[in-house]
């Protein structure tokens, strides 16, 4: 057996054995879907990071980087602004909702109505985004094993699906803080590897064939600027609205929220930097991506991550990194899974069609759903891979602002503008829908060329990054000004819904605390659990220092590997010195 294939399957048995050893935690909905609300905040906050990082950071953003140098790392600075405003204000009001779904918060706000409104029309955009990362997986699986891409996808969609399904939110996110310790070090680790080769960063900078910091194929570079800003935009509403809250849903309690958040601020304000050096180191060696990955035609520059791993990286590392890959995708895919599943189950299925339905039989409807969702995203990656002159990163940016931004704008909106009529909520989609479809099919280069006399005509870089931002400027000023402007048609709301209303501002407000013995304990076996699979995940690492490599390769493992099972001796440690149950016991707030 091929010795990368080896290591992807062992890494594969850790998280096999991380859904196993969480399965008794599930024992109704809520543990199914958020984790009872019990989680400490290193594992919120890495599945909240591990949310916006898939194998797409290494194969459509990685492209980009080969491509534009420093212009990719614009969206992840925007999205660690976004989880720093997470951390200022939003991630304990979040939490403060006291809900098992988003949507059960677009109910209380908005009504019944909305509730069904929100509950499918955010699907589409959930299977989008979820095919993307898919498709960005397979390109990577298939290029290393050299399988094809259809039958990659479709395996590879199948293992997503069966792990999600079985193991629940306590293993989806406690899978989540091993992968994001393993991509972390993985990552670092390449960083090093490019740094060494090029002889330093310097002469990274030096070597890089085009503009490092716009680029090339630009003749406005305002173009550039005003993209930049509305990103910026997108991804501070994106990360900061009652939709997205569900990443902070799992945490114990206010605080919890709060420290998860400032954890993934950190790791994606990191991230960047240590992710792109690799392929912006290739594009400075003058590596022809087309002559490597015939395959992939026109995308080529998407194999960027993975053509620096064949050259550069040593026998084993590439399974390693693999396997860091794939979990990625895997988590965030789990988490979009097992996400949908709940908002149709407890938003759908639960209060329309089964309402004395028991825990056990909701449950089994979630594995159900999950399953159907899965089968979605499959057959969306499929379509995705037959659009061969569609790079991964236009089309990531393209459904975030054609598809996830105008549901943003509500939820956002929401949280402060307290006096606006039911259909505010649907209405505004409505708006946004109408102005999607405007910017994605109506206007052209030729109008926007046309209205602003330009002297020369718009790359194709430049049209496809102006249509993001032409994009986010209607949906902010037409989709937002329709939801603000609908207060003037405010006239009150019914007794039941003032009621609901109140409640959803008072939870929004009121901090939770959970600090009770009954925790405690929880806490400590979460500690203990994941401590101890990932020390010997970093055992496991170190030991591939055996392996047929020069001593400086032999290193890089010995450095991975450190990385890995020091985080897991210090949460063993952590578990060691709080045994002792807190004397005080707060009450726990109650929960919708």
């Amino acid at each position: 057996m091929d010795l990368n294939v080896l290591i992807v399957l062992i890494y594969f048995c850790f998280l096999i054995a991380i859904g196993w050893m969480f399965r008794t935690f599930t024992n109704n909905t809520s543990d199914y879907f958020r984790g009872g609300g019990k989680m400490l905040w290193w594992m919120v906050g890495a599945t909240a990071f591990m949310t916006q990082f898939s194998a797409w950071t290494f194969t459509g953003a990685a492209g980009k980087a080969y491509t534009d140098g420093l212009a990719v790392a614009i969206i992840f600075v925007a999205n660690a602004f976004g989880y720093f405003m997470n951390y200022a204000y939003f991630a304990p009001k979040f939490r403060q909702l006291r809900v098992v779904t988003v949507i059960q918060a677009i109910r209380m706000r908005f009504g019944k109505y909305n509730e069904q409104v929100f509950t499918w029309s955010g699907m589409p955009n959930s299977v989008v985004s979820a095919g993307i990362w898919l498709n960005g997986l397979a390109i990577i699986a298939s290029g290393i094993f050299g399988f094809d891409m259809t039958w990659t996808i479709v395996l590879t969609g199948l293992v997503v699906l069966i792990m999600s399904v079985t193991g629940g939110s306590w293993a989806v996110i406690a899978s989540d803080f091993m992968q994001m310790v393993v991509i972390m070090a993985v990552t670092v680790t390449c960083c090093i590897v490019a740094i060494i080769h090029s002889g330093g960063v310097g002469n990274i900078l030096d070597d890089f064939p085009r503009d490092f910091v716009i680029g090339d194929n630009l003749n406005y570079v305002s173009i550039l600027t005003i993209w930049a800003f509305f990103i910026f935009v997108k991804q501070f509403s994106i990360t900061n609205n009652m939709l997205n809250s569900y990443r902070y849903l799992a945490a114990k309690d206010s605080k919890n929220a709060k420290k998860a958040a400032l954890l993934a601020c950190c790791l994606m304000t990191l991230g960047p930097v240590i992710w792109f050096i690799p392929p912006w180191f290739l594009a400075g060696q003058g590596v022809d991506l087309a002559a490597m990955h015939p395959e992939m035609g026109s995308k080529a520059a998407d194999a960027a991550y993975l053509a620096f791993v064949e050259l550069y990286m040593p026998a084993g590392m590439v399974g390693l990194l693999i396997a860091a890959m794939f979990a990625a995708t895997m988590s965030s895919m789990d988490s979009g899974l097992n996400r949908n599943s709940g908002i149709f189950v407890k938003n759908f299925y639960e209060p329309v069609l089964r309402p004395d339905a028991s825990e056990k039989e909701l449950v089994a409807v979630s594995k159900i759903t999950s399953t159907v969702f899965g089968v979605l995203i499959i057959l969306f990656a499929l379509f995705i891979n037959s659009l061969k002159g569609l790079s991964l990163f236009d089309a990531m940016m393209f459904a975030g602002a054609m598809l996830g931004f105008p549901m943003t704008i509500p939820a956002f909106l929401g949280f402060f503008i307290k006096k606006t009529p039911d259909w505010a909520g649907w209405g505004t989609l409505l708006v946004g829908a109408c102005v999607s479809y405007v910017v994605g099919f109506v206007i052209g280069p030729e109008h926007i060329q046309d209205i602003f006399n330009l002297d020369q005509d718009l790359t194709n870089r430049e049209w496809k990054d102006l249509k993001v931002a032409i994009a986010l400027i209607g949906h902010i000023t037409l989709t937002g000004g329709f939801f603000v402007m609908s207060q003037l048609f405010y006239k009150g709301l019914s007794e039941e819904r003032s009621k609901d209303v109140d409640k959803f501002f008072n939870n929004l407000h009121t901090p939770l605390v959970n600090e009770s013995a009954e925790q405690e304990v929880l806490d400590n076996k979460q500690r203990s659990m994941l401590g101890k699979l990932i020390a010997a995940a970093g055992a496991f690492v170190m030991l591939l220092v055996v392996l047929p490599n020069s001593m400086g390769d032999r290193l890089v493992f010995i450095l991975c590997g450190a990385i890995i099972l020091c985080v897991g001796v210090l949460l063993i440690k952590a578990n060691t010195s709080n045994k002792t149950p807190p004397t005080s016991q707060p009450a726990v707030e109650s929960e919708s």
